[in-house]
């Protein structure tokens, strides 16, 4: 019989060792899952990129990286907020690359509900991509993850602990989205491990051109800067290849904001 010793020393190369394993990202194309996608590419990693609407933004970022090692990269367009394609997606990850490895929960949508004058359907929109989504795509995930030892990383925010004004649905579903993490960490273990990066400062809505609240915030974090979308790649890289023994936790990429207010 192998020693305990022994024992944990193969499971942990088979998790710290992302050569030919195989990622999918959802809303993988553009911003902080094109940065995952590019930064666990070079790591070795073979993708299953997920896109909605950016099919530009998909095939090139599809034809750079496989430009670099051929066959490397899966597109797969859908609507996150249909269910069925949503469990469709793990499937098609595992009938054309044989495995799957890592789930990336990165899709995401963010817009203002003030409570005087929010509708429901931006109550639905809100609740699908980014919560539901994210359930139903782990619950299809779960048995192929379990058979490689793998791990699921949601992408959350740090709203999710303290909320953004006038935003009360965007935080709500984040917060969903930490519990869920913790949720899952212990329903899929040891098979699975689940964690979760809560970006600070790193992107500005596309729409956004607040200079001034910029500056506000930025002078609210104890590292005085943003952070961009590598700093949250690196952190998924890191739960996945060097984290053997984490799970439930929940890392804030912040600069220390999340500490500091």
């Amino acid at each position: 019989m192998a020693s305990i010793s022994s024992r944990r020393d193969s499971v942990t190369a088979i998790m710290t060792n992302l050569q030919d394993k195989v990622a999918l990202i959802t809303g993988g194309s553009r911003r902080i899952g094109a940065a995952t996608a590019r930064c666990l590419h070079d790591a070795g990693m073979r993708l299953v990129i997920h896109y909605r609407r950016s099919a530009d933004e998909a095939e090139e970022l599809r034809a750079a990286l496989c430009e670099r090692r051929p066959d490397s990269v899966l597109l797969i367009r859908g609507d996150l907020r249909e269910v069925g394609k949503v469990k469709n997606l793990a499937r098609q990850c595992v009938a054309e690359l044989g495995r799957l490895d890592a789930l990336i929960n990165n899709a995401s949508l963010f817009q203002p509900t003030p409570l005087a004058d929010s509708r429901e359907a931006q109550w639905q929109a809100l609740i699908d991509t980014n919560l539901k989504a994210p359930f139903f795509l782990s619950q299809a995930a779960a048995p192929h993850l379990a058979k490689t030892r793998g791990a699921i990383v949601n992408i959350t925010d740090i709203y999710a602990d303290r909320p953004l004004p006038g935003h009360a649905v965007y935080c709500a579903t984040k917060a969903g989205l930490w519990s869920l993490t913790k949720s899952l960490a212990h329903e899929l273990g040891p098979a699975v491990r689940v964690n979760a990066v809560a970006p600070g400062a790193i992107l500005w809505p596309e729409n956004d051109t607040d200079e001034l609240a910029h500056q506000r915030l930025v002078s609210r974090t104890p590292l005085r800067r943003t952070g961009d979308a590598d700093d949250i790649a690196r952190a998924v890289k890191f739960l996945l290849a060097d984290a053997d023994y984490i799970t439930g936790q929940v890392i804030a990429v912040d600069g220390g904001r999340n500490s500091a207010e």
